[in-house]
């Protein structure tokens, strides 16, 4: 592998891989690099699942082998976070089943790697519930068929049953992303089957997760759409998290806190800063401690609606310290 600068990407370095298709033997070797340069922390793409073709399955296992060897050497003393950055979703899922084999075969030595994977893939979810039916209030129909024989008594029960059976239709949506729902999510989906005529069933416990959608066609749809716009704005949220929190290990933004020191802005103030210098921009506005600051990006000088100025600052973090 060959090292260079960050250059305009928001790290110190780059280490430029040569596919060989073993996928263990390079992670490794470079997790031992970045011990010697005492380098604190690396972040990996999937190696190989690009023009290498390999599979994401395999890549998973590979990467995780090495990590978790690394990991239990105990000479290692620099190196303190490694991170998997996964920007496609299907791959998610053979990494996760990955780390979950190597918990169930290994979970005392496993539990500290493991949950810094899960929490960096995804965010704290709120207690399981394995099923969920939303209540809902059916209001019945009676329907009275008189004729003039059974026959064609059953022929008209018949003909309804089937008129009503056309109208019916059921979707399921799968995604990992339902698993982040808390209440406020489990509100509005207790809206929309109130407010159209579904039911709606929530299951936690399956991978991935799914809700399933059943009642008329019409509403069906519509509100199969609003749930996957639900998902949708979940995944953008942890996405942002996830680059927040990947460019706070790389730069970070203060203001001035009490007894001369400095205060960190939070993750997705700090990446919002950060954005608007590279982009060039020459203010932004960012709240600090419930007051609204227009910051000068040029000399980091930030000034609030009654003219008092503070001065900001913008650490690049060394990761060799």
């Amino acid at each position: 592998f060959v090292t260079t600068r960050g250059g305009k990407l928001l790290c110190r370095k780059i280490i430029h891989l040569i596919t060989n298709y073993q996928v263990k033997s390079q992670v490794s070797k470079v997790l031992h690099e970045c011990e010697r340069k005492m380098y604190k922390s690396i972040a990996f793409p999937a190696i190989g699942t690009g023009q290498g073709g390999q599979s994401s399955a395999k890549v998973a296992d590979e990467m995780l082998d090495a990590i978790v060897e690394f990991a239990r050497q105990k000479s290692v003393q620099y190196l303190q976070t490694i991170k998997i950055v996964i920007f496609q979703t299907n791959m998610l899922s053979d990494f996760y089943e990955s780390m979950k084999k190597r918990e169930e075969s290994d979970s005392c030595t496993t539990e500290s790697w493991l949950s810094m994977f899960k929490s960096f893939f995804w965010s704290k979810k709120s207690e399981k519930k394995e099923f969920v039916t939303l209540e809902k209030k059916v209001n019945l129909v009676t329907f009275q068929i008189c004729g003039e024989s059974q026959e064609k008594v059953d022929k008209t029960e018949a003909w309804i049953k089937d008129l009503i059976l056309k109208e019916q239709f059921q979707n399921t949506i799968s995604d990992e992303a339902i698993e982040s729902f808390d209440e406020t999510q489990i509100a509005i989906l207790e809206d929309l089957q109130r407010g159209k005529q579904v039911t709606i069933e929530l299951f936690n416990k399956l991978y991935p997760p799914q809700i399933k959608i059943s009642g008329i066609s019409r509403d069906v749809c519509s509100v199969s759409q609003e749930v996957q716009e639900m998902i949708n704005q979940i995944k953008s949220t942890e996405e942002e998290r996830s680059k927040a929190e990947f460019l706070f290990n790389l730069v970070e933004w203060r203001y001035p806190g009490s007894n001369g020191s400095y205060v960190a802005f939070d993750k997705l103030t700090n990446m919002r800063l950060e954005h608007a210098k590279m982009a060039k921009k020459l203010y932004l506005n960012v709240k600090i401690e419930m007051k609204v600051y227009e910051v000068d990006l040029n000399t980091l000088k930030a000034t609030d609606d009654k003219g008092e100025i503070i001065k900001l600052q913008r650490v690049a973090k060394d990761e060799g310290k």
